[in-house]
């Protein structure tokens, strides 16, 4: 089981924590400006722990429609509501009125993840971000093809038919949980550790939930064969400037994420933002799945604790537990 006892918040506009890790000596402040840390070879160094303890809505609400940030009283409002959630374990979106507080509560019924008495919370700071879709400029996801609305309706209707541990997607197996790690799919909930490791080749993305080791290459070396698919894609690194883009391609038919499978192409940025901060973006492009490509960005904090073990499900209980209420429905 994990170590920590931490869990997960309701879905507020928070984002960045920062943290109070001291940068190495060779980041060097210009003017009282910050500057980035940068490695032996000369790249923005983004080693150490990192969290994405942001619940940004996938979506805006349609209360905040054709508002891309929030005024700094209402981030003040949401900061105050964050902290008696994370201080008392319940809602605190109580107060009635305003098209403001309409989208607050719009957001508290977007609820990605559960609280639980039994575990503690996440500590969160909230931004003006209004949603983590940022293209289209209106934060809502591009309309489904007829082939992905298809294929989404399979998913949903398999849930009524499980006959062996096979059927179940690859987190509830605990195979992974997919790329890329954006809102939900974020590792095992916005209260996963991840750590960077970075060399002059090869850029590695540890996830604590899982032991998801993403080792992408920066060597300049082409993908691999169109007919090679793997569950995480198969993924390549270079430097833009300042930013590392990475570019992923040859999914496999099983590496499901909002409709999209074998067809995806995903391109990510990551971009040291500040002292204790990660702008990670991601560009989403399928034909066969969304009418048009689209965009995202979520905030990673620096964190000074360590990576723990994790266990998915001990046992594989989870598994045998789904499977059991299966045959108890297959007899009603």
């Amino acid at each position: 089981m994990q170590l920590r006892r931490f869990g997960v918040v309701v879905s507020v506009f928070v984002s960045l924590l920062l943290g109070c890790l001291i940068e190495p000596p060779h980041a060097l402040a210009q003017d009282g400006d910050w500057v980035a840390p940068r490695t032996h070879a000369g790249h923005p160094d983004f080693q150490g722990i990192w969290l994405n303890n942001a619940a940004i809505p996938m979506e805006r609400p349609a209360a905040l429609a054709g508002r891309s940030q929030l005024t700094d009283e209402e981030v003040a409002e949401l900061q105050t509501r964050a902290n008696q959630i994370f201080e008392n374990g319940r809602s605190a979106f109580t107060t009635p009125g305003g098209a403001f507080v309409a989208a607050l509560e719009e957001v508290e019924t977007y609820e990605a993840w559960s609280t639980s008495s039994s575990i503690g919370m996440v500590d969160v700071v909230v931004t003006s971000q209004t949603s983590l879709v940022v293209d289209p400029p209106n934060g809502r996801l591009p309309a489904h093809t007829a082939a992905a609305q298809r294929r989404e309706l399979a998913v949903a209707n398999g849930w009524q038919f499980k006959t062996g541990p096979e059927d179940f997607n690859s987190i509830h197996r605990c195979i992974t949980t997919g790329v890329p790690r954006l809102g939900g799919n974020f590792g095992a909930g916005p209260y996963t550790y991840y750590q960077i490791v970075q060399t002059p080749d090869y850029f590695v993305f540890l996830s604590e939930a899982f032991h998801d080791a993403r080792i992408i290459p920066l060597d300049g070396r082409p993908h691999v064969a169109g007919n090679i698919r793997q569950w995480n894609g198969d993924s390549r690194g270079h430097w833009e400037g300042d930013s590392l883009v990475v570019e992923t391609r040859n999914f496999s038919m099983n590496s499901y994420y909002r409709g999209a499978t074998e067809g995806l192409h995903l391109v990510e940025r990551f971009t040291r933002s500040g002292p204790d901060s990660i702008t990670y973006e991601m560009t989403f492009t399928d034909p066969s799945t969304w009418l048009a490509p689209w965009s995202a960005k979520v905030p990673l904090s620096r964190r000074q604790q360590d990576l723990y073990e994790f266990a998915c499900h001990e046992g594989n209980v989870s598994i045998v537990g789904m499977l059991r209420t299966a045959r108890l429905e297959d007899g009603r």
